[in-house]
């Protein structure tokens, strides 16, 4: 099952690979070991929050639901006994404008200015009520660089999505595991890849597998009935809707201009191998 190819979804897609670079690239992992934060998953977590300030375990696991709570325990608050949420920022930002100077393809500053510039344009349309990742990283001053600037902007964007998603999700009464299981079910992102990033355990997806095929959701081979169809569809119109504030504000033209330059940056990230297809993001390449 795939989306319908909305206007703000095609906006995500060509926009995801540049901050998905953060995830991908080794520069921010890099950067958050010299700070002394341990493991992978603990600059993940340090890097994605740090704009809300010392976040606790229960905050970040109701912000980033579709992990494990075990999983965010490992690793908030715990960072910050090791450096601070203002350092994790000033890491992180340099090291994704560091990893997007070596990765992106030599489109030309020109090009890269007239995206940034859309993109900056398309944050100032986010309405941020309930959605607290998107307004914390759209508080983050604005970097000097042209790459980090580039980088922020489609950071706010794509937590503002985001966030929306959880809405949707929420809304719709699912968890956040469950939300997964539909997502697998798709076929778009394979359930050991979701499953092993999201840190659940067998036993915990199985649990949330029973419960989706007693409401109707999965069949028994874990396959979408048509009600869960409908709902996955319902999600993903939802979510596009959610969307809507930075497509508006930008009007139909300048979203397809910043596509259109957009997309070239996506597919080269893609191509290359720096962000993989699939992905437990679920971002296609457009």
């Amino acid at each position: 099952m795939s989306p319908t190819p909305t206007l703000a979804r095609r906006f995500w897609e060509a926009i995801e690979p540049v901050h998905a670079v953060a995830y991908f690239a080794p520069e921010p992992a890099e950067a958050a070991r010299a700070l002394g934060l341990i493991g992978w998953w603990m600059g993940y977590f340090a890097g994605r929050l740090a704009p809300l300030g010392p976040v606790r375990a229960p905050e970040a696991s109701a912000l980033c639901f579709a992990f494990a709570p075990a999983r965010v325990a490992r690793a908030l608050p715990d960072a910050w006994a090791y450096t601070t949420p203002e350092k994790v920022l000033d890491s992180r930002l340099g090291a994704v404008e560091t990893a997007l100077s070596r990765v992106l393809p030599p489109v030309g500053t020109r090009h890269l200015e007239q995206l940034t510039e859309l993109l900056e344009t398309a944050v100032e349309g986010c309405g941020h009520e309930g959605r607290a990742l998107a307004a914390a990283w759209s508080g983050v001053p604005r970097p000097d660089g042209l790459l980090g600037r580039l980088w922020l902007a489609s950071t706010v964007l794509r937590e503002h999505r985001g966030d929306g998603h959880v809405i949707a999700v929420a809304h719709a009464g699912l968890t956040g595991l469950e939300a997964g299981l539909t997502h697998a079910a798709t076929g778009n992102v394979p359930r050991e890849l979701l499953q092993s990033t999201r840190g659940w355990t067998d036993a915990q997806w199985e649990t949330a597998r029973r419960r989706l095929v007693a409401k109707g959701l999965l069949d028994r081979d874990s396959r979408l009935t048509r009600s869960g169809g409908t709902l996955r569809r319902d999600l993903e119109h939802a979510t596009d809707r959610l969307a809507a504030d930075p497509v508006t504000r930008l009007g139909a033209a300048g979203v397809e201009e910043a596509i259109r330059l957009a997309t070239p940056l996506a597919r080269h990230l893609v191509d290359r191998g720096v962000i993989p297809v699939p992905n437990p993001i679920g971002a296609p390449r457009p």
